[in-house]
């Protein structure tokens, strides 16, 4: 499932690299292909996107799905699998994740803490 995914992930990042598809929106700003996450029968591949200006993430998603069927096509004629899997994509939440876990970690509350923590172990 992994190797299929990193596949999956290289050979979509070549396409958007590429513009092959020919929508502005994901071109200006460039998108990123975080991760792909295969079902365990590889038939529905879930592909995590991230534009850098992280603000047009709802028409970088509109203009995947309307080339759906493209990409489907493409990555089936470059990965030499049996079947191409459906391909479905989502927002990549990684980033906001370790943005508020950072934002976390410098609370003076979580310092004090940590500090006291480290003095113990001394």
């Amino acid at each position: 499932m992994l190797r299929v995914g990193e596949l999956i992930r290289h050979t979509l990042s070549d396409l958007l690299i590429r513009s092959a598809l020919g929508e502005p929106v994901l071109e200006n700003p460039m998108v990123t292909v975080a991760g792909v996450r295969m079902s365990p029968d590889l038939k529905l591949a879930t592909i995590y996107v991230l534009p850098h200006d992280n603000e047009n993430i709802t028409a970088v998603l509109a203009a995947l799905e309307r080339h759906k069927k493209f990409l489907r096509t493409e990555l089936a004629r470059k990965i030499n699998l049996r079947f191409a899997p459906d391909i479905r994509f989502k927002p990549d939440q990684s980033f906001a994740c370790a943005a508020k876990i950072d934002a976390l970690l410098e609370l003076p509350q979580v310092k004090r803490d940590l500090e006291k923590k480290q003095e113990q172990a001394r």
